[in-house]
């Protein structure tokens, strides 16, 4: 961008200094003006005739190098400078917006394990992960990415699914059970068998589906390329058949006069109202965004939006805020305040976000000597004791196992029993916190047409539907992995009409692949992973799923003045062709009212920038 703009600056300075200052040879002059040119059109002469080579002749390029060479050739030179710099400004705005398009997903590499711990006679030894072959005893140490996919054959720990599921809670595995490659081993050393190979495993089918996914989106056509397959082979014969016919025909007229005005014609033709106005309004509706926190990546995602039909949302992270709170408490032969007191001491050693969610609940410093002793109960709770009183906190397998009468509870969440000296005191129910403006955002997004809301999720089936039903939105999936989103959300397209979109709104690395293959793809910025972000067509900056309304909005009205600046452009352009036809109109005017009708063209997009 940086040389573009100087190209521009220097060609500009070039082309004020021959026309303000008039050299005694005037070949100073027209050396002046073609090096101004050459440094702005050089590019473009260039393109221009690779494409006549290719078989693709009226383009944009074509246009603009026979219209300027043809002001050369009539000798008004300052013209075809002008025309081109107009042309370049435009195509800088375009640039501009489309050099932040979609980059590469590299950051997603980061779930990909570089290493495998095999364990063969006795020893362990460290490969390639494509190097294990199915059945074979591989060890996972603490802090390490499961590398492939598998079944624990001993050893139990907690796994970090959020990779694959979005979800932040960790999954509490033990012998027998299955685990899936990208998950990451926070504490205890597990023993697996490989079940899948590594080409197989889950890790290398979500890098797969992101890789190919863009593929599957269709790009849209720049505008003024569809404009000018029609436009500048029309013009182009009408300008020779002016050059031709009419001398025949009226036989007092001189050739010169009217290859003259079939030149004055093609100059006229340049549609420089178009090329800047447009690439400008959509720049300007990626500007307005911008002030709101929603990062456009290009005027085509611009564009795409305003014809959103049908708009998926991820769960954790993008509807609910991925931070587990205590949402209610259930005492019994207690107060409430004591039973969080003594499940946030019982699990005051821990880092699990269920144990932050309760020291956040209980608020208050945590007095290390009340605590004389904690036990870690491998796939049931903790046990402490807290002010000479045993204390229990756990699942209902816990109640269980320690022979305790309790009263189920069967509310929606991730629900803790707590115990005390053996006497059941309560439940305590955890589960993520709806953001502030969900629901807003889901009211404000029917009020816009938007056909079908649906929400796709890892999480539980109980859980999602609640969340579902809070917020009122159409559809639910529960329990998906990433293939299983993409294979939903391929789905959904088939429900939309053939000119509607469907976006998919997101945060986490599990994300990408979807967002990748949606029409448009919208990811949470603030928290969202850098995998979700890159792979997505539009950010929002600020979490909040409401920036997807104000998205919607903008977008519908940059394409109303896009529109209203194509229907001008046009009109004016047809009636000075006319006039420069039958020569009630030089090329000066001509330039001038083509000028003209770009600056109001311009102001009427910046209408989108500053929101009025």
């Amino acid at each position: 961008m940086k040389k573009e703009v100087i190209k521009v600056v220097i060609a500009l300075i070039l082309f004020l200094i021959s026309l303000i200052i008039p050299f005694e040879n005037a070949w100073i002059n027209i050396g002046i003006y073609i090096i101004s040119y050459l440094i702005v059109g050089l590019d473009v002469l260039i393109e221009a005739i690779k494409n006549i080579f290719k078989g693709e002749v009226f383009d944009e390029n074509f246009l603009m190098t026979i219209a300027t060479i043809g002001a050369f050739a009539i000798g008004e030179y300052p013209e075809a400078v002008a025309v081109m710099l107009f042309y370049q400004v435009g195509e800088m705005f375009q640039s501009y917006a489309v050099d932040k398009s979609r980059k590469s997903i590299a950051s997603l590499m980061d779930i990909r394990p570089d290493f495998a711990n095999i364990k063969k006679n006795g020893s362990i030894e460290k490969v390639s992960p494509d190097k294990i072959s199915i059945g074979d005893i591989i060890i996972v140490k603490p802090g390490e990415k499961v590398p492939l996919d598998g079944t624990i054959v001993d050893g139990n720990s907690m796994l970090d699914t959020s990779a694959l599921t979005g979800e932040s809670v960790p999954r509490e595995v033990n012998i027998g059970d299955e685990v899936l490659s990208g998950s990451i081993n926070q504490n205890g050393l597990i023993e697996i068998k490989v079940t899948k190979s590594f080409g197989e495993s889950t890790v290398s089918k979500i890098l797969d589906l992101v890789e190919n996914a863009s593929s599957k989106k269709s790009k849209s056509e720049n505008f003024i390329s569809k404009f000018a397959k029609y436009y500048t082979p029309i013009v182009v014969v009408i300008a020779v058949l002016l050059a031709i016919i009419p001398p025949i025909i009226f036989k007092e007229t001189e050739f010169i006069q009217w290859l003259y005005r079939a030149l004055t014609f093609l100059v006229v033709s340049c549609p420089c109202a178009l090329v800047i106005s447009i690439p400008l309004g959509f720049f300007g509706g990626i500007g307005g965004a911008s002030k709101l926190g929603v990062l456009v990546k290009g005027s085509n995602y611009l564009e795409a939006l305003s014809k959103t039909e049908v708009v998926v949302f991820d769960k954790t992270g993008t509807l609910t805020e991925g931070v587990f709170e205590v949402k209610k408490v259930n005492s019994v032969d207690i107060t409430k305040e004591d039973l969080i007191k003594y499940a946030a001491y019982a699990e005051s050693f821990s880092n699990h976000p269920i144990a932050n969610s309760l020291k956040k609940a209980y608020g208050k410093d945590i007095d290390n000597k009340k605590i004389s002793e904690t036990h870690e109960l491998s796939g049931l709770g903790v046990n402490a004791v807290v002010d000479g009183k045993e204390v229990f906190v756990g699942n209902e397998k816990l109640m269980q196992e320690k022979n305790i009468e309790y009263i189920k509870c069967n509310e929606i969440g991730t629900i803790l029993y707590v115990a005390i000296n053996n006497q059941f005191k309560g439940t305590i129910i955890i589960s993520d916190k709806i953001k502030a403006d969900a629901k807003k955002a889901i009211e404000k997004l029917k009020k816009n047409n938007v056909k079908k809301i649906v929400m796709l999720t890892g999480d539980k089936k109980a859980v999602g539907e609640s969340v579902a039903k809070e917020l009122g939105l159409d559809e639910v999936y529960t329990e998906l992995l990433p293939n299983d989103k993409v294979e939903k959300v391929e789905e959904l397209m088939k429900s939309k009409s053939e000119k509607g979109k469907l976006a998919f709104v997101g945060d986490g690395i599990n994300d990408a692949p979807v967002l990748a293959i949606s029409d448009i793809g919208i990811a949470m910025g603030g928290l969202g992973s850098d995998a979700a972000i890159e792979a997505a067509d539009v950010v929002l900056m600020t979490d909040e799923p409401s920036k997807v309304v104000d998205a919607i909005k903008i977008s519908k009205k940059t394409l109303k003045i896009v529109k209203q600046n194509i229907i001008f452009a046009i009109v004016v352009k047809i009636l000075v062709l006319i006039l420069s036809a039958i020569g009630l109109s030089n090329m000066w005017q001509a330039v001038f009212a083509d000028v003209g009708v770009s600056v109001l063209a311009i102001l009427n997009a910046l209408r989108v920038l500053v929101g009025n």
